[in-house]
């Protein structure tokens, strides 16, 4: 039989968390999957014993068990104190005024796109169209709208997953969904072609091709679904902006709550 690993004592190289049980090296501050800083982690009393008791034997520990998605998307921060909570709090605020305001305008205003949100997005936007450019140019076409898209969700991939900031990753969600709702005119204006475009013309105007969603749902044959489309984008959107709002929701009360507990 092979030496056993040293889990205790001075120079043990492996520990286990106390909250979730993951056996990992013993010189990092905090746990590498549930987040918890070793030094600050205070065991919980009476019924919540139990769960601590389970996740040290070993029951539940994968990581898509209930406990550990829960403690990977509503993470506390310990460094957050009542001011900064107080200025996220305010953040909260108006992501979710701000998003109804944009949700509940009719898409022919194109509200997203006159706010100053769409100056952001529009660099990314055209990145886009140059990145996809050696797709040929149906691709090269749609690549605007990709990388209007991915560029947001990768920022919220790497806040939630690399750096394990859920607070940043709710509010890139958020971008992410707005740049859905940014998107859902110029799908919508498909065949009108009344929208300003970039240089001030419009698809009536330009050259067959500059209205990336004239020449996308032309050359696919899906110009007649254009308004479907920019409704089905509108209420993705809308979707994932609320479910954003709702999870800093819960997320700043789970901080405020384990402010309150020390």
């Amino acid at each position: 039989m092979g030496e056993g690993r040293n889990l205790t004592g001075p120079r043990a190289k492996f520990r286990e968390c106390p909250r979730c049980g993951f056996e990992q090296d013993n010189a990092g501050r905090e746990c590498v999957r549930c987040g918890v800083v070793f030094e600050k982690y205070r065991p919980f009393s009476g019924k919540n014993r139990h769960s601590v008791s389970r996740s040290l034997s070993g029951e539940g520990r994968g990581f898509f068990s209930a406990t550990n998605i829960g403690t990977f998307l509503f993470r506390v921060n310990p460094e957050v104190e009542m001011p900064g909570l107080a200025g996220r709090g305010l953040v909260l605020v108006v992501l979710f005024f701000w998003g109804l305001r944009l949700i509940f305008s009719p898409i022919q205003s194109n509200a997203a796109g006159n706010s100053f949100l769409h100056l952001i997005n529009l660099p990314f936007h055209e990145a886009g169209h140059v990145f996809f450019r050696p797709f040929g140019r149906l691709i090269m076409s749609a690549g605007g709208a990709i990388g209007q898209l991915l560029v947001p969700f990768v920022c919220f991939l790497v806040l939630l997953f690399k750096t394990r900031d859920p607070f940043g990753g709710v509010v890139t969600f958020w971008w992410f969904g707005e740049n859905f709702l940014d998107l859902a005119p110029y799908i919508n204006d498909a065949r009108s072609l009344v929208m300003p475009l970039v240089g001030g013309s419009t698809g009536r105007t330009a050259p067959y091709g500059f209205h990336d969603w004239q020449f996308i749902l032309t050359e696919t044959g899906l110009l007649k679904y254009d308004h479907f489309l920019a409704r089905t984008m509108w209420l993705a959107g809308t979707i994932i902006m609320l479910c954003a709002v709702f999870w800093c929701f819960f997320l700043l009360l789970a901080q405020y709550r384990a402010l309150k507990t020390g």
